[in-house]
């Protein structure tokens, strides 16, 4: 299995020559798509779900399948290519098993409306959770963990750590940060405090996973 960052919360997951990716928003790269047979949406949010990019993706690719909560699919115009799901279903995707959990955004401010938000594990070994820190209650091999946002705090992000208890971490959620100071800070606190083995993956570099 192959894993590969790309800016802010953007994953692809790709197996025996497949690929999913997972949370295509307004930052990701263009051409980070290519070649995907599914795309998984956490939630509405426009730097998890680029319409935009998607529908550039399913003109290139016409058996591309977009799988998400209803909500956010609703602003896709990709008929019955757009599958909604809901927490604690399972489906198949690009040859892998994918398995949905949590249920909603973690809070921002009372004035927000609530949304819909899914976390995935993908091939039984991969978590992405999108805008949440409610964790899987599942075995995690892989977790990529949030380090930063307006719904939440870097000791949320160890606590998330370490109830999951991942064999590894890699931080998303970290496009609003500074490279240069946000970065080695939420790094070192993760790095030091989340009783896994954290590490930053190189961008846009595929990591194997054996």
């Amino acid at each position: 299995m192959l894993l590969t960052k790309y800016t802010h919360a953007a994953v692809r997951v790709e197996e025996g020559g497949r690929a999913i990716f997972v949370d295509p928003g307004i930052w990701t790269e263009p051409g980070a798509l290519d070649g995907a047979e599914a795309i998984l949406i956490s939630h509405v949010h426009n730097d998890h779900m680029s319409a935009e990019l998607i529908a550039e993706a399913a003109g290139k690719n016409p058996d591309l399948r977009v799988y998400g909560p209803a909500e956010a699919l609703a602003h896709l115009d990709l008929g019955e290519r757009a599958v909604a799901v809901e927490a604690g279903e399972s489906f198949e995707a690009a040859g892998m098993t994918v398995s949905a959990h949590g249920g909603r955004h973690a809070h921002i401010w009372e004035e927000l409306p609530d949304v819909a938000n899914l976390g995935y594990l993908v091939g039984g070994r991969v978590y992405v959770p999108g805008d949440s820190l409610v964790p899987p209650g599942v075995d995690v091999e892989v977790l990529f963990v949030p380090i930063h946002g307006s719904w939440m705090k870097i000791g949320e992000a160890i606590a998330f750590a370490r109830e999951v208890k991942p064999e590894r971490a890699h931080p998303i959620h970290d496009a609003q940060m500074s490279p240069e100071r946000g970065w080695h800070s939420a790094d070192a606190w993760l790095t030091r405090a989340s009783e896994t083995a954290y590490s930053r993956l190189a961008f846009g570099v595929a990591e194997d996973l054996g």
